[in-house]
C-alpha cells in the first residue's frame, strides 16, 4: 500500500501524508528490520511511535526509531500496569493503546483536527473492510487496496518481485509470527508453533499473566501451561527431524 502511494504520487509522499508504525515491545525483530528496510529502500520517512505512562491521555506516546524502538514489551508491560488488568478478545484496549490512540496524538501534535487513516486492508478482507467502515473518530478510514481491487495474490506477486521482504514464515499467505508474537488472538496451534520456534516468546506473556493474576483468555490454558505442554512434547520429535509416534486423533 505504501508503495502504491508513493509511486502515485512521483516516487515521494507528499507533504500532508505521514507513514506511521506503532511499536508495541512485542514485535517480532524481523518485523522492525522490514519496517526499516522499506524506509531506506524507498527513500520515505516513516515515524516511529510508542505508548509511554502518563497521567494525561494526549501524552501518553512518544516518538521512536528503528535503533531506540523497544524490543522487551515494556510498552505493553507498562499499559497493562497502568491498567492493572489484562486485554482479552472482548477488551481489546492493548490495540487501542498501544496503537490508535499515539497514531491520534501524533497528528494532534500536527495541527490536525480531522485526517484520513489509510488501511491496507484487501479488496478480499470484506468483512474488514465493512467494519473498518464504521468509525466515530476524528479520522476516516480509507482502504485504496480494497478500492482497486487487490487480493492476498496480488500482495504475493508484489513482494516476489522485490529485493526484499518481511523475513518471516508465511503460510499460505499469512505470516503466524506477525504483530505481537504470540498475541492472545493467534490461534492455538499457532502460539504453541511459535513457542517451539523462538525459546523465551512465552516468558513475557507468562510473566504478565502472573503479575496480574489472570488470563488473557478464559476458554485456553494460560501461558505457562501452554509453554510446559510444549516442552513436554518436545521428546516426540527424532533427533532428524522425523515425528515419531504420539497416538494422536486430531488436531488441537
Amino acid at each position: 500500500m505504501l508503495w502504491r502511494i508513493i509511486k502515485a504520487h512521483g516516487g515521494a509522499l507528499p507533504s500532508d501524508v505521514v507513514a506511521v508504525f506503532a511499536n508495541t515491545g512485542k514485535e517480532m525483530p524481523q518485523t522492525l528490520d522490514f519496517v526499516r528496510d522499506c524506509s531506506e529502500r524507498w527513500a520515505v520517512p516513516i515515524v516511529w511511535v510508542e505508548y509511554m505512562v502518563a497521567e494525561r491521555p494526549a501524552d501518553r506516546w512518544r516518538i521512536v526509531t528503528y535503533e531506540t524502538a523497544n524490543r522487551t514489551g515494556e510498552p505493553f508491560a507498562a499499559l497493562i500496569d497502568a491498567k492493572n488488568y489484562l486485554p482479552n478478545p472482548v477488551t481489546r484496549f492493548c490495540t487501542i493503546e498501544l496503537k490508535i490512540r499515539p497514531m491520534r496524538n501524533l497528528a494532534h501534535s500536527l495541527g490536525w483536527s480531522h485526517w484520513d487513516v489509510v488501511l491496507g486492508l484487501r479488496a478480499d478482507e470484506a468483512h474488514r473492510v465493512a467494519r473498518a467502515k464504521i468509525n466515530r473518530e476524528a479520522w476516516d478510514n480509507v482502504m485504496p487496496l480494497a478500492s482497486a481491487g487487490i487480493t492476498k495474490r496480488d500482495v504475493s506477486e508484489f513482494w516476489e518481485g522485490q529485493n526484499f521482504g518481511l523475513d518471516l514464515l508465511s503460510v499460505k499467505g499469512r505470516t503466524p509470527h506477525g504483530n505481537c508474537d504470540l498475541c492472545f488472538l493467534k490461534p492455538l496451534t499457532s502460539v504453541r508453533a511459535i513457542m517451539r520456534d523462538v525459546p523465551g516468546a512465552a516468558d513475557w506473556w507468562i510473566a504478565q499473566e502472573s503479575k496480574i493474576g489472570a488470563t488473557f483468555r478464559k476458554d485456553r490454558p494460560p501461558y505457562a501451561e501452554i509453554a510446559s505442554n510444549v516442552d513436554a512434547s518436545a521428546d516426540l520429535f527424532a533427533e532428524d527431524g522425523r515425528v515419531t509416534d504420539c497416538f494422536c486423533t486430531g488436531d488441537t
